[in-house]
């Protein structure tokens, strides 16, 4: 006899010290639908899909399939219960092979006894079986470290239906993915639907929740709000529920003035044949120029040359008139540029280091005596009271920052760089991956420091978020500078546009 919910997680507990993570949680999932789990970070879904997935152990409630409880101490148990979790996350071994990264653990064999051996046939043609039922086109020899994010995300979605999987979590699974790749997830989520396949869908952004989902249950503090059919819910219902507040307007008022050309670049051009080529903007004072495109569009290429990141074949930098030559992060933190990275758990915080620490690391030198010793008690004060300022999170600065909620990791990093003094701000996707109360808070911070007359380049892949926050728009496609929008001409069909022109 069919059960009602293929998952059930009954008055689920789970304590940290300090932390009361969840707190008597439950949920409730059908067969054959995409069941959304929303709240800010912090809220706990991901400490609910982590005890689900057997990396964390409730300290009470249990865990039903199918009506009957499952012990679930390992992931490998979650597997064997037809539980399969694509993190947000991925971490792929980058030297082997595309069908090795699928069928890693459980690789076919022949032979009998001692002589046995890893049947490749075998791997090739089943993983060649897969690829075609969920219509992806990769190699299967091909090693995983030379394709992109979007290609690493297909294969770790083949991975989990790979297990016959009766539920799916997916978080944050269309992160880095571009709208033509968002959509062939979709068709992929709306056959394993068809098969009976339960979808945990973990996401901050609401037009994906509204498009896929059939039940939308919203948690925060670790509290379970409530569960609705999707098709009741709007935008403003789950913002409002989600942070407990009605949310006015998703973007701050923009009241700075762009005053005269603080950085112009002309005809900058990568030495590399598949990228950036003959790009040419300027940026004023007091401006948050946004840069959109598509995955591949060479955007965060351009600002790490802006940033000494990457070196240039041709091209020129211009600083308030005066040319510049950028080798180096160094020569661009000395002219007052700082960059926020993309990707903040591998290229921006030090996960082991307290706040304070990682706030402060940018900025030693300020804080070196002339005996080459650190002033830990001015290194501390200052970078303590910046991010305090940003109004960050935090039991203390000793924390360590892999313990902080995305959002508040990200105000870290903005107060790193603030602490240098910089003129140019270059934002590489500043609110990826954080919940809509935090981005409000970043978008807050960005016109503030707008207002100041800082200068700001903000690449992003959210439409809503470059309508809103920039006064003019940069759109590149294929390495190239396809057109500059001011705010009041663009919308998303001229981005679009602009941004598939190659």
């Amino acid at each position: 006899m069919a059960h009602d919910y293929v998952l059930e997680m009954n008055d689920i507990t789970k304590e940290f010290p300090g932390v009361k993570a969840l707190d008597g949680l439950t949920l409730q999932v059908r067969p054959g639908t995409v069941h959304a789990l929303m709240g800010e970070n912090g809220a706990g879904k991901s400490t609910l899909m982590k005890c689900l997935f057997g990396i964390y152990h409730p300290d009470s409630g249990e865990i039903l399939l199918d009506g009957v409880k499952a012990a679930i101490n390992t992931s490998k148990d979650a597997m064997n219960y037809g539980i399969s979790m694509i993190h947000q996350e991925l971490h792929p071994i980058p030297y082997r092979s595309v069908m090795e990264n699928i069928w890693l653990g459980r690789f076919p064999t022949k032979g009998f006894g001692p002589f046995q051996f890893v049947d490749h046939k075998k791997m090739y043609d089943d993983t060649q079986a897969l690829f075609k039922e969920l219509d992806i086109d990769l190699d299967p020899e091909i090693n995983v470290g030379k394709l992109s994010v979007s290609k690493v995300q297909s294969i770790e979605i083949a991975k989990a239906v790979s297990f016959q999987s009766r539920v799916i979590v997916m978080d944050e699974p269309t992160s880095s993915l571009t709208g033509v790749e968002v959509q062939h997830l979709f068709r992929i989520i709306r056959d394993l639907k068809k098969r009976g396949v339960a979808i945990i869908y973990i996401s901050h952004k609401m037009e994906e929740i509204l498009q896929i989902s059939d039940d939308v249950t919203i948690m925060r503090d670790g509290r379970k709000i409530g569960t609705w059919p999707a098709a009741e819910l709007t935008t403003d219902m789950i913002i409002s529920k989600m942070v407990g507040r009605d949310l006015t307007s998703r973007f701050p008022e923009m009241d700075h003035v762009p005053g005269e050309v603080v950085l112009k670049a002309t005809g900058l051009t990568s030495p590399l044949p598949k990228s950036f080529k003959n790009v040419s903007f300027e940026l004023r004072r007091g401006e948050v120029l946004g840069v959109g495109g598509l995955v591949g569009a060479q955007r965060t290429e351009v600002i790490e040359a802006l940033f000494g990141l990457r070196s240039l074949e041709s091209g020129t930098i211009e600083m308030n008139g005066k040319k510049v030559n950028i080798r180096h992060p160094q020569d661009a933190k000395k002219l007052g540029i700082a960059l926020l990275t993309e990707e903040r758990r591998t290229t921006g915080i030090f996960p082991v280091l307290p706040v304070h620490e990682n706030a402060a690391i940018a900025n030693l030198d300020r804080y070196t005596t002339p005996y080459m010793l650190l002033n830990e008690k001015r290194k501390r004060s200052e970078s303590d009271e910046m991010v305090m300022k940003l109004r960050t999170k935090t039991p203390n600065t000793k924390a360590l920052i892999m313990n902080l909620s995305g959002g508040n990791q990200q105000k870290v990093l903005l107060a790193r760089w603030l602490l240098t003094g910089p003129d140019i701000l270059l934002l590489d996707e500043p609110t990826r991956g954080i919940d809509v109360g935090a981005k409000f808070e970043i978008y807050s911070i960005i016109a503030d420091l707008a207002k100041q007359g800082k200068s700001i380049i903000m690449i992003s892949s959210e439409m809503p978020e470059l309508l809103g926050m920039s006064d003019r728009i940069m759109v590149m496609s294929e390495g190239r500078m396809t057109g500059i929008l001011d705010r009041e001409d663009a919308s998303e069909e001229q981005i679009m546009k602009l941004a598939a022109q190659h």
